[in-house]
């Protein structure tokens, strides 16, 4: 009976072990400054999966930060600059959708995934970063945004300074431009490269399993409830939908 109860605590001591274990770290450098993404491997495994392939295959390089809304999210992992202003973008190509895995809560700092709107199970390049706590309605909001990773140490500096940039909208709809004002918009003035927010490069600089030990990611206690857009003033529940759409897939066709 010792013998047994002594490998039990060693097998439960193991599970707790391996629970924190595999967290990878992954690069972010981009022409405003570089952030890190520490990954929560073992909470959500088939979107880390998803995340790390695109990011081992390149498929991140020179793309752009396409979609900033303001005091809510960036969004990235989906577009790179055409060259070509009247159609700028061009998408990242996609592999087959992951399964939604809402464990964790999208509070400030966390980095999660973006799908097509009313479809749970859709999300593939695009990703995005809290701005704020967003849980109370992408917890629970078209099946819970997968929250995959979390921007640590000052990270969160260089992406509020991406959410402060100018968005012209048109054919860059909520991008965000670099060194570009209202008054470059009025004028006529070109965007040009140099005016995207651009990520250079993506690359994975630590897989220890020790790296994410300490963050204590915060639980998605609201999935499985409904989100009551349409309750309080019209004006309310339409501008709820307009910004929970924003995480959503651009889809030519509807546009």
């Amino acid at each position: 009976m010792l013998k047994k109860s002594v490998l039990a605590a060693t097998f439960t001591a193991a599970l707790a072990i391996s629970h924190n274990a595999a967290a990878t770290i992954v690069l972010v450098e981009t022409n405003m400054g570089d952030f890190e993404i520490n990954l929560f491997d073992q909470t959500t495994p088939k979107t880390v999966t998803n995340f790390l392939t695109y990011v081992r295959d390149g498929a991140y390089n020179n793309s752009v930060i396409h979609r900033s809304l303001k005091d809510f999210v960036i969004q990235g992992g989906g577009k790179r600059y055409s060259g070509n202003n009247s159609a700028p973008f061009t998408d990242i190509p996609a592999r087959g959708p992951v399964d939604n895995e809402p464990k964790l809560s999208n509070v400030r700092g966390t980095v999660a995934m973006a799908k097509i709107n009313n479809s749970p199970n859709s999300a593939t390049t695009n990703w995005y970063v809290n701005i704020k706590d967003n849980s109370a309605n992408l917890d629970k909001d078209n099946g819970g945004y997968t929250v995959f990773g979390v921007v640590t140490g000052t990270g969160m500096s260089i992406v509020d300074s991406i959410n402060t940039l100018y968005v012209p909208g048109g054919a860059f709809r909520e991008a965000p431009l670099r060194n570009y004002s209202l008054t470059d918009w009025t004028n006529k003035v070109p965007v040009t490269a140099s005016n995207l927010v651009t990520i250079e490069r993506m690359t994975i600089i630590d897989d220890s399993p020790t790296t994410a030990a300490n963050l204590n990611p915060k639980p998605n206690t609201l999935i499985g409830q409904v989100t009551d857009s349409g309750s309080g003033s019209g004006s309310m529940g339409s501008a709820l939908l307009l910004v929970l759409a924003g995480l959503a897939f651009w889809r030519r066709p509807k546009v």
